[in-house]
């Protein structure tokens, strides 16, 4: 289910945060090819990290691969923002086909169940985590230093 925007009053598709692990090739109208690295992504859209920003409003060919889904389609690339190490640079879909959104929509939503997974194990789960466990293990008394184990022998010596 979708983020409700509400200056525009209409539903935002879930953004998935890949933070870089998907390469994306990017083919300009003149040719020209780049290559870049998925930040965020939706069904609308998503957010590049490139090393240098592209210029407003230009229509892209993007390909790139996530889950069962490999996307080839059109985009046009919004406002670059810059960040420590480049720029992050907003696109949003042209002409992604149904079948192609439909398709990419559940590798999205199953990239979310997952990460939702690994952050918060269900409730079956922790209760065996927590009752298999062993139970702690005492600390370990101290022991005494060099100093004081010489001046216990000196004392027991003395006596």
């Amino acid at each position: 289910m979708g983020k409700v925007d509400r200056k525009r009053g209409v539903n935002r598709a879930p953004r998935v945060k890949l933070a870089g692990t998907v390469l994306v090739l990017m083919r300009l109208e003149n040719g020209r090819q780049l290559r870049a690295k998925l930040h965020q992504l939706s069904t609308s859209g998503g957010l590049l990290h490139l090393e240098q920003p592209l210029d407003e409003g230009i229509k892209v060919e993007v390909i790139f691969h996530v889950g069962n889904s490999t996307v080839r389609t059109k985009a046009r690339v919004l406002f670059p923002m810059w960040a420590t190490q480049g720029y992050l640079q907003p696109f949003e879909f042209e002409d992604l086909g149904e079948l192609d959104r439909r398709e990419l929509q559940i590798d999205l939503q199953k990239l979310l169940e997952s990460s939702a997974a690994a952050v918060i194990p269900s409730p079956d789960r922790m209760d065996t985590q927590f009752s298999d466990s062993p139970s702690p293990t005492p600390a370990p008394s101290p022991q005494p230093t060099d100093s004081e184990s010489e001046s216990q022998t000196t004392q027991s010596v003395l006596d």
